[in-house]
C-alpha cells in the first residue's frame, strides 16, 4: 500500500453533499409535519404503519454506520471469519425478536417502551432499571454514530474530526426533531434503498479496483494462521460467540427495536423482521469484506481501526462513487442517531414524565412534546461532548450487548411466566451486573478457584442463551431439552479454559446469573398475574377516553414490590381476576 494516494473532496462539495443528505431529510419530515402535533403518533407513529415502511426502518435502524465499520474491524483483524461471524449472527438475531414480538404486541398492543410495560407488570423499580440502561444504550450508540462520521468527513475532507460530528449531530437533529418517529420511519425507507444500492456497486468496485482475485493469492502471507482459517477458533471466541450473546441482549433490551415493534402493525410483524433479517445480513457482510480485502492487502488504516472503511473508500473510489459511499455511511449512520433519539425521547415522554412525574392521568401530551424534543436537543449536545473520547465502536457495542444480558432473562419471563415479581425482577438484574463487571473488566483474578466459577457459571450461561433462543421459536420443552443439552456438552471444553475469554465470560454470567436468581426467587413465590390488565395499564396519552378510564398506578412500590400481586395500578374491574392460575404454556 506504500504510494498509494487517497481522494478528499473539498470542502464546498462535502458541505454540499451534506446539504443534499440532510436538507432532503429535513425536507421529506415536513411534508408530514402536522400543526397539532400527536404525542402518540410522534412516539409510535399510532402502532400502524406499513410492511415496507416498517421493514426499512427495522434494516435501516439495525444497519448504522458502527455495523459497518464494525464488520470490517472483525474481518481485518480475525479474516474471513469476521464478517461472517458479526454479520450471520446479528441477522439471525432480528429474526429471534419476532417470535418474542408477537407475544410483546399481543400483551401490550399499544406500549410505547418495554420500560412502560415493566411498569405494568412490576412497579416503579424494573421499569426505571430497563429505562436506565436504555438511555445509557442509546447514548452509547447516539456517540459511536457520531464518532464515525467525524472519521469519515475528517478523511475525505479538509474539515477536522470534531467538525465532522458537530455536523453530523446537527442535520440528524435537524429532522428527528421535527416529527419524531415519523420522521424516523420515513427518513429510513429511502436511506435504506440508497445504502443497498450503494453497496451492490461500491463493494465490487473497490474490490476489483484492489487487484481481486489475484490480491487474495499474493496477499496470503499477510495472514496468520487463525486469520486464513474459515474456522478460526480465535474469530470465534471472540468475536462470534460474545455477538451471538450481546446482540440477543440488544433484540430484546434495547428500545429502537421496541418502538418499531410496538409501531408496525401487528399482523406485520413476522415479514418485517424476516425482510431485515436478510437485507441486514446481506449488506453488513458485504461491507465487513472490506476488512478482509484490507488485511490481505497489508492495509494500515493507523492507530484507529474506524479509518478502514473510509481509507480504503478514499484509496480505490473514483470522485463519483466516493461521493455515493459517502452518502451511503452518513444515511447509515443517522439513519440510527435518529432511532436513538427518538427512543431517548420516548423515554423521557413516557417513563419519566407520563408515568413517573405526571402520572399517566395527568399527563399533558403538549407538554410530553416539549420534554421530547428538549430530550432529543440534550441527548446531541452530550453525545457530541463524549464523541470527543474516539473510543473503540466494536468494544461499545460488545459491552453494551453484556450489560443488557442482564436484563433479558427477566424481562422475556415478565412476559411469559406469572410468577415473576418486582423482587425477583430487581435483585436478579443488581445481582448479574455485580458479577458481570468484575469478570468483563479483570477487577478479579481469574486464575485458580474463582476462574473455574466463572467457567461453571458461563456454562449455564451458555445454556441460557441457546434455551432463550430455541424457546421463541419451538417452546418451554424443547428449550429446556437445549439448554441442558448445551451446558452439559459444553462443560468438558469450557470449564477450565473460557475464563480466558473475559469479553464471552462477561456476557455468559449475565445472563446465568440474572436467570438463576430471578427463577429461585420467583418460583416459590406463590403469587400470579394476569397479563390482559397490562393493556389497560399501558396506552395512548392523547387518547381523552383511555385518561378517564386509567387509574394511576400506585407509585409506592416499597424497593421495587409495586406490582408484585398484580393489583397495583389495575382498573377495579381486573382485580378480581388477577389472581387466577396460570402458566407460561397457556399465557403464550
Amino acid at each position: 500500500m506504500d504510494g498509494t494516494e487517497t481522494f478528499q473532496f473539498s470542502a464546498l462539495v462535502v458541505v454540499g453533499l451534506l446539504v443534499f443528505f440532510y436538507g432532503g431529510s429535513f425536507w421529506m419530515s415536513t411534508r408530514i409535519g402536522k400543526k397539532d402535533e400527536n404525542a402518540d403518533g410522534y412516539m409510535t407513529g399510532g402502532n400502524n404503519i406499513g410492511f415496507g415502511m416498517s421493514a426499512a426502518s427495522m434494516t435501516a435502524t439495525w444497519i448504522w454506520a458502527a455495523s459497518m465499520y464494525a464488520s470490517a474491524t472483525s474481518g481485518y483483524t480475525y479474516g474471513i471469519s469476521g464478517p461472517i461471524h458479526y454479520g450471520l449472527w446479528g441477522a439471525l438475531m432480528i429474526l429471534f425478536i419476532y417470535p418474542f414480538g408477537k407475544r410483546i404486541r399481543s400483551v401490550a398492543p399499544k406500549a410505547h417502551t418495554l420500560a412502560e410495560v415493566m411498569y405494568a407488570r412490576h412497579g416503579r423499580s424494573s421499569q426505571l432499571m430497563l429505562a436506565g440502561s436504555n438511555v445509557v444504550g442509546s447514548l452509547i450508540s447516539l456517540m459511536s454514530n457520531f464518532i464515525a462520521g467525524g472519521v469519515l468527513i475528517s478523511l475525505l475532507s479538509p474539515f477536522n474530526f470534531v467538525q465532522g460530528v458537530f455536523a453530523v449531530a446537527a442535520g440528524t437533529l435537524l429532522y428527528a426533531v421535527w416529527s419524531g418517529f415519523r420522521a424516523s420511519v420515513l427518513t429510513d425507507f429511502v436511506q435504506v434503498l440508497a445504502m443497498l444500492g450503494a453497496v451492490v456497486v461500491i463493494v465490487p468496485v473497490i474490490f476489483f479496483a484492489s487487484g481481486f482475485p489475484a490480491a487474495f493469492e499474493t496477499g496470503a502471507h499477510q495472514l496468520t494462521a487463525q486469520q486464513g482459517d474459515f474456522f478460526s477458533s480465535e474469530a470465534f471466541m471472540n468475536q462470534g460467540a460474545p455477538y451471538i450473546a450481546a446482540v440477543l441482549a440488544y433484540a430484546i433490551g434495547n428500545q429502537t427495536i421496541a418502538q418499531r415493534l410496538f409501531a408496525v402493525k401487528e399482523s406485520l410483524i413476522k415479514p418485517t423482521f424476516i425482510t431485515a433479517t436478510i437485507g441486514y445480513g446481506a449488506m453488513v457482510i458485504g461491507v465487513g469484506m472490506l476488512g478482509v480485502l484490507a488485511l490481505y492487502l497489508g492495509y494500515d488504516p493507523g492507530s484507529d481501526l474506524n479509518n478502514l472503511i473510509p481509507g480504503m473508500a478514499a484509496t480505490y473510489l473514483p470522485p463519483a462513487l466516493l461521493a455515493l459511499f459517502f452518502i451511503m455511511i452518513i444515511g447509515a449512520l443517522s439513519s440510527t442517531a435518529d432511532a436513538d433519539l427518538c427512543a431517548l425521547s420516548s423515554i423521557t415522554m413516557t417513563d419519566f414524565y407520563g408515568q413517573a412525574a405526571a402520572g399517566k392521568e395527568k399527563a399533558n401530551p403538549r407538554t410530553m412534546l416539549l420534554v421530547g424534543r428538549i430530550t432529543m436537543v440534550v441527548a446531541t449536545a452530550a453525545a457530541v461532548a463524549f464523541a470527543s473520547m474516539r473510543l473503540s465502536i466494536l468494544d461499545l457495542l460488545v459491552f453494551v450487548g453484556a450489560l443488557w444480558g442482564a436484563l433479558v432473562f427477566p424481562v422475556l419471563a415478565s412476559f411469559y411466566w406469572e410468577k415473576v415479581t418486582s423482587k425477583a425482577f430487581t435483585s436478579s438484574v443488581i445481582a448479574a451486573l455485580v458479577v458481570f463487571l468484575p469478570v468483563r473488566f479483570g477487577w478479579i483474578p481469574t486464575d485458580g478457584a474463582f476462574g473455574i466459577f466463572v467457567d461453571v457459571v458461563s456454562v449455564i450461561g451458555i445454556g441460557v442463551v441457546l434455551g432463550l433462543m430455541t424457546f421463541g421459536f419451538f417452546g418451554i420443552k424443547a428449550a429446556k431439552v437445549v439448554g441442558v443439552l448445551a451446558a452439559v456438552l459444553a462443560a468438558p471444553f469450557a470449564i477450565g479454559h473460557l475464563h480466558e475469554h473475559a469479553t464471552l465470560c462477561g456476557s455468559l454470567v449475565a445472563y446465568a446469573v440474572s436467570t438463576v436468581v430471578c427463577w429461585a426467587m420467583s418460583v416459590r413465590s406463590g403469587k400470579t398475574f394476569d397479563f390482559s390488565v397490562i393493556a389497560q395499564r399501558t396506552g395512548d396519552f392523547d387518547d381523552a377516553s383511555a385518561h378517564a378510564a386509567a387509574v394511576s398506578a400506585d407509585d409506592g412500590d416499597n424497593g421495587g414490590d409495586g406490582g408484585d400481586d398484580g393489583k397495583a395500578g389495575v382498573p377495579q374491574q381486573a382485580v378480581s381476576t388477577d389472581e387466577r392460575p396460570a402458566s407460561a404454556a397457556s399465557a403464550k
